[in-house]
């Protein structure tokens, strides 16, 4: 509908100029007598053209190709809202249209041909993957999904450093635990990694070399051995959750193949960065940023911002139209950094997006669940999925906007219920399947030839939802806001449970019954395209 629209004011365009002035939008009012959709382009223009908003209006319907058989009654309301009320026959074809169109239904092709980076997860190999990193996990394979659905092709990948004080850590935490193993006294440092995967790869070691390793340096087979086991574990887990990555970039590949001294080298001949207290520190106040920042510490060892900035300029070099990368909350006040060095070296930033989520937690029995990871007193996504479901933990992960913190309600996850949001859209789908078998015994089968019979109110709602599916695949693509999807399927599972309710199909009159049959497969097409997008199952039988 919105697209519609957007083409007859496109051409009116062509005489009345002005309306390339502003930026037109349609959105749905919020009671039915407003009509399907709305625009306050009149009032938008009442400043420029010194004109009553409603007599703007009116020369806007004018001037508009009206196709009576699409739009049947056009008012304007209030201050200067045009309203537009679409046919009987328009919205009824819309079921014809996911029939054609089917799995495809919802998708487009408007990014056709662009190429899309989309770097997610990125935890470095220190440990199995706990709910913190399961969030962004989800949220970027979904990003991504939508993006290949409006026409992009998609690279995920996998940003991690396998080197620094952490992995010395970590196989000097392997080494200690296999040495108690072999019966030595040790004393274990409080900030070591603590959890049980550390005791197994120490177990597998003391298997396959019994005692040969004691003199071995940590940062050898220790640590070697630690990365390839959790580094195996971590794909695993993306694998239960439906994700694979296209690619995995090691940070230590900066420095190996000289690209940080590269970008250390631009600065300096730019005269971008300085040395100070035996430091280098960038001119970020220069760049518009607040305050200049250290970018080599005064031991030689950079910061974050020096291998983050090398780094997306190699994104800028494969020639990406779009970069997005996913950043837990705790990034928020560091990446603008990484862009203005990247924008200072003459990279055009406006193809990189941000996206910043925050935090989960973990509520059972009404109490947060505290955890630790370096203590080990966290819950991996491994147990999390052993307690609900993949299904659950990629929707429980997706359905609340980004920028709110979640609670992760392990009951609710837990229910069979329609309380879990999840076994309501699923029971939907369910539910329409059961329908279409009882319907095909009666020798129902659907038809589009009586679609002008589906007149009830709840029937009408139902269409006009279906309309909405490929624009709100488009608004969530392109202003990535994946819960988008969720809340959508929602609104489209309750309105198909409440036309459940008050629309019988077994037992109407046979052509009524025919029009129904064919809208519901129209609504159980669009749910399961829906969680297909989401990576959600859409069961027949529950």
């Amino acid at each position: 509908m919105k697209e519609y629209l957007g083409q007859l004011f496109l051409e009116a365009t062509k005489n009345l100029d002005y309306l390339n002035d502003i930026e037109i939008n349609f959105s749905v009012p919020r009671t039915e007598e407003h009509g399907d959709l709305s625009t306050n382009a009149a009032m938008l223009l009442t400043k420029k053209l010194k004109k009553n908003p409603r007599l703007i209006a009116q020369g806007i319907i004018d001037s508009l190709n009206i196709d009576h058989n699409i739009i049947n009654k056009i008012e304007i309301a209030g201050p200067g809202f045009i309203n537009f009320h679409f046919s009987a026959t328009y919205l009824t074809g819309i079921v014809k249209t996911i029939f054609d169109e089917g799995e495809h239904f919802g998708k487009s092709s408007k990014h056709s041909g662009k190429k899309a980076i989309v770097e997610f997860v990125s935890a470095n190999p220190t440990g199995p993957l706990t709910i913190g990193h399961g969030r962004n996990a989800v949220l970027g394979d979904t990003v991504a999904t939508l993006l290949e659905a409006i026409g992009y092709s998609v690279d995920r990948e996998y940003y991690f450093n396998n080197a620094g004080r952490q992995m010395r850590v970590l196989g000097d935490s392997v080494k200690l635990r296999y040495n108690e193993i072999l019966g030595e006294k040790i004393s274990f440092p409080e900030d070591y990694y603590q959890g049980e995967y550390i005791k197994e790869i120490s177990r597998k070691l003391v298997d396959e070399y019994e005692d040969k390793l004691r003199d071995e340096n940590p940062e050898g087979k220790f640590k070697e051995a630690a990365e390839q086991s959790i580094f195996s574990d971590i794909k695993n887990t993306l694998g239960m959750l439906g994700i694979g990555m296209n690619s995995y970039f090691n940070e230590n590949t900066l420095y190996t193949d000289k690209k940080i001294d590269e970008v250390l080298n631009r600065f300096d001949k730019m005269g971008l960065s300085y040395e100070k207290e035996g430091a280098v520190w960038l001119k970020l106040s220069e760049m518009g940023n607040e305050q200049d920042k250290v970018i080599v510490k005064s031991t030689g060892e950079p910061t974050y911002r020096l291998p983050d900035i090398a780094y997306h300029i190699e994104k800028f070099k494969r020639g990406y139209d779009l970069i997005v990368d996913l950043f837990g909350s705790d990034h928020a006040a560091t990446y603008p950094d990484v862009l203005a060095g990247c924008r200072a070296l003459g990279y055009d930033i406006q193809k990189v997006r941000v996206l910043i989520h925050q935090f989960v937690t973990i509520v059972e029995n009404g109490e947060i669940v505290k955890m630790s990871t370096r203590k080990a007193n966290f819950i991996t996504i491994d147990e999390l999925i052993s307690e609900v479901g993949a299904d659950v933990v990629r929707y429980f992960f997706i359905m609340r906007n980004m920028n709110t913190h979640l609670n992760f309600e392990l009951d609710l996850a837990k229910k069979q219920s329609d309380e879990n949001p999840v076994f309501y859209l699923q029971y939907a789908h369910a539910r329409i399947s059961s329908i279409l078998r009882m319907t095909e015994k009666e020798g129902l089968n659907g038809s589009f030839e009586y679609l002008n019979l589906l007149t009830h109110e709840t029937e009408v709602k139902l269409l006009k939802k279906l309309f909405l599916f490929p624009e709100e695949i488009e608004y969530a693509a392109e202003y990535f806001e994946p819960h988008k999807i969720a809340n959508y399927l929602e609104d489209l599972a309750s309105l198909f449970h409440k036309f459940y309710t008050e629309c019988r199909i077994i037992g109407s009159e046979k052509k009524l019954a025919e029009a129904r049959i064919a809208l519901i497969k129209s609504v159980q097409i669009v749910l399961k395209n829906g969680l297909t997008l989401l990576k959600v199952s859409a069961p027949d039988k529950m």
